[in-house]
């Protein structure tokens, strides 16, 4: 298939895959590498800031811890706590002074750790609070928050909205259980400062839309910043099989466990995700379509500084095959194309030069040929001769001779009266007669020609001297007395032309050596001309379409075959 594809096609293919397959590779060794580069970024990013969550989260838990620790039983709050409850409602004046001593101790630890927020006690069977540091909104229920681990005794919520009055910031929060020793139903509760949880949540290094999500040890969602996606109080996808990142919908997602129990979950849209490799892969697109139209306008040159110039030589050579030239010389301004050119046509002039140099010698030689002939025999004085030596015959009474000089001067007026010209096969068969009458005459032996001929092929022209030869050669190939020769002239799509005789046949090499030796043919014949004679001639006239073929068997005879196309001539004597 690639031997048929023309020079345009193969240099556009080059170049082709000269140029892409280097760049495609390139693009795709860079992408690749561009890409773990920006995943590895990203990701790392990503983690790199769930863990700094995770770090401050656990630390607002901790600090929520040790707080809820001072304000329970065993801190000196929890004791004062314990004692206000246990005076009776008759002593309502040392009660006030009580509450309004813990307040200020709780007022204290609240100004020595920034980071509390709403700090109260929770008296879960009246479902009542005390000893508030700040003002709590009409709804406040520690029951209804979303839990987000539980364990040593204290339970953690969040992030939900606190339950400050003048608060609607997202906040973590913790209940602990007192364990006063009068009564079991008294926790403390505590929630993180004011934005401390909404600015943990808001570290984001990552640079593009970053939702959080807040699982608690059984992998229940407690928070979610997508509740249509991650439905609250749901189990999240995956949790059982401990993955740390994955697709969800339209999401990355990278979870980060604590050393509690419960995680933080980073979730991230694809086309954010996407966003930085994107630009990059647009840039290189961009600058793909760049390379690729210089590359086309390099192939525009590389074809018009190589092909064109072939293209030229191609037209001078379809020129130089039909023998003709270019009105205008064309120029492909490249100094090594213009010399080859030039010196294609200098060549081109000399080979015609030569041609027409052949020509006039070939034309000059057979006119040599054809006048050496008329000298070598003057035509009319020998047939004038012959006439006169008929006639004395006729006037002596040698009726042999007067045969013998009558067919002798019948055959030498074909043979030298219409020199050049082309005969009919009715009179090769009038020559052929007078040749057997000549050669039964000189031999003094009979020997039977049968001639079978076609009547419409009678008035056929074809070249002179085609039957005598084929006779001559069966009479001078071991033809006894008692044989014959059969000539058979037909006509199909061809003229077909056999002679066939009984003789002792011939060897392939004898064959050879009548159609290509010329010269040991003419030793033995009287007329001179032989079968190479018959070949050449047929060559010379009809090319391939005309055939010479001869079979023989030694000891049984030898035929001969020669077919001869029949030409618009020969129609139209038809």
């Amino acid at each position: 298939m690639y031997d048929y594809l023309t020079l345009k096609k193969r240099i556009f293919i080059i170049f082709l895959c000269s140029t892409l397959i280097p760049f495609i590779c390139i693009v795709l060794i860079s992408y690749y590498t561009i890409y773990s580069i920006l995943t590895n970024k990203i990701q790392n990013g990503i983690q790199s800031n769930l863990k700094q969550v995770e770090l401050s989260l656990e630390s607002t838990i901790s600090n929520l811890n040790h707080v809820s620790q001072q304000l329970a039983f065993a801190g000196s709050v929890g004791k004062k706590l314990d004692q206000m409850l246990a005076l009776p409602t008759s002593q309502s004046f040392e009660r006030s002074q009580m509450i309004s001593n813990l307040k200020d101790e709780l007022s204290l630890v609240t100004f020595t750790n920034p980071n509390i927020g709403l700090t109260l006690y929770y008296f879960q069977n009246d479902h009542t609070y005390d000893l508030e540091n700040v003002g709590v909104k009409d709804n406040f229920s520690p029951e209804k928050l979303p839990l987000l681990a539980e364990y040593s005794g204290i339970s953690y919520y969040g992030p939900h909205i606190s339950n400050n009055r003048f608060d609607n910031n997202f906040v973590l929060s913790a209940l602990r259980k007192v364990d006063l020793p009068q009564r079991d139903d008294v926790f403390v509760y505590i929630e993180t400062g004011f934005h401390l949880t909404q600015n943990i949540l808001n570290t984001d290094q990552f640079g593009g839309g970053n939702y959080h999500i807040f699982l608690d040890n059984n992998g229940r969602i407690a928070f979610s910043e997508l509740p249509n996606t991650f439905v609250k109080d749901t189990i999240f996808p995956n949790f059982s099989n401990d993955k740390t990142y994955g697709k969800q919908n339209e999401y990355y997602w990278f979870r980060q466990a604590s050393n509690q129990g419960w995680s933080i979950v980073s979730v991230i849209p694809k086309r954010d995700y996407n966003k930085e490799m994107n630009q990059w892969f647009f840039q290189i697109l961009l600058f793909a379509l760049i390379f690729l139209g210089l590359s086309l306008l390099m192939a525009w040159l590389l074809w018009k500084m190589v092909y064109l110039p072939l293209n030229g030589f191609n037209r001078e050579i379809k020129l130089m095959a039909q023998n003709r030239t270019q009105a205008v010389t064309v120029r492909t301004k490249i100094p090594e194309f213009d010399f080859l050119l030039n010196q294609f046509r200098q060549m081109k002039e000399q080979i015609w030069n030569l041609f027409a140099e052949v020509e006039r010698k070939e034309k000059r030689r057979v006119d040599l040929e054809v006048e050496k002939l008329l000298y070598q025999i003057n035509p009319h004085f020998l047939m004038n001769t012959l006439d006169t030596v008929h006639w004395l015959a006729v006037m002596n009474g040698q009726n042999e001779i007067d045969r013998l000089v009558s067919s002798l001067n019948k055959l030498l007026h074909y043979n030298l009266g219409k020199l050049g010209t082309a005969s009919t096969i009715h009179e090769e068969i009038e020559a052929l007669k007078q040749y057997l009458t000549l050669q039964q005459i000189r031999y003094d032996f009979k020997f039977d020609v049968q001639m079978h001929v076609d009547e419409e092929v009678w008035s056929m022209p074809v070249p002179r001297f085609i039957l005598q030869p084929l006779v001559e050669n069966s009479l001078y190939h071991g033809l006894s007395d008692d044989g014959y020769i059969r000539v058979d002239v037909n006509l199909t799509n061809a003229i077909l032309v056999s002679i066939q005789d009984n003789g002792s046949g011939m060897s392939e090499e004898t064959i050879h050596h009548l159609l290509h030796n010329s010269e040991i043919e003419n030793k033995k014949v009287g007329m001179g001309i032989g079968l190479n004679y018959v070949k050449r001639m047929l060559e010379s006239q009809y090319g391939d379409q005309a055939e010479l073929r001869i079979q023989s068997v030694i000891g049984k005879g030898t035929t001969i075959f020669v077919t001869i196309p029949i030409s618009e001539v020969n129609r139209h004597h038809d």
